[in-house]
């Protein structure tokens, strides 16, 4: 079975039974397949069961990118640094990293020159998120409320004059704020008030 055979799954990541249907072979042949293919450099395993060829990998614009943090973690959706330099609310975001929000435990997946990260939350604050193209992908007051929480937990570390406030709905964050502990509130207005706004 040839490498090319591959290139008749459609999609931008598969899982082993993509494979198995694509290919007419045994679920079980679809693992040692798979595997030759990864040691080969042609295929980059995202995480157990879940492939993409490493040169569409290469080649994936932001969007697909997100696609695939939402589907290594489910549920979850996208979040944090992130998120906010997705709506230009911030310039600190990395470039190959992504963060995700999820309700059952923090984890990194790497995948070549990439990361995807997954913080965990209580599951309370499981919520102000959207779908946008396709996407999970938290509103911009509950991602900044998501990064503020975390870093009053002492678990992420979080630049405030990277912040463009202003670019922001208060109303909304006023409402999202009230959902989040003391300890976060107060961490938030206190950067909240340092940073320059017009």
């Amino acid at each position: 079975m040839s490498y090319e055979h591959l290139l008749r799954i459609d999609k931008p990541f598969f899982t082993q039974h993509d494979v198995a249907y694509a290919l007419g072979i045994k679920l079980a042949s679809t693992a040692v397949l798979c595997n030759r293919y990864v040691k080969k450099g042609l295929l980059m395993r995202l995480k157990r069961g879940l492939y993409a060829r490493t040169e569409t990998l290469g080649h994936l614009g932001q969007l697909g990118l997100f696609h695939i943090a939402n589907m290594l973690q489910v549920p979850s959706y996208i979040s944090l640094m992130t998120a906010l330099s997705y709506y230009g609310i911030t310039t600190q975001g990395q470039r190959g990293s992504f963060e995700s929000i999820s309700v059952k435990r923090t984890k990194t997946f790497e995948a070549g020159d990439l990361s995807f990260h997954y913080s965990k939350i209580r599951p309370d604050l499981y919520r102000g998120f959207i779908k946008r193209d396709g996407v999970f992908i938290a509103r911009p007051e509950k991602a900044l409320l998501d990064s503020f929480y975390l870093a009053s937990m002492g678990r992420y570390a979080l630049d405030g004059s990277s912040l463009d406030l202003t670019k922001v709905d208060e109303e909304m964050l006023a409402d999202f704020c009230v959902l989040y502990p003391p300890k976060t509130r107060r961490y938030f207005e206190g950067v909240y008030a340092k940073i320059n706004r017009p």
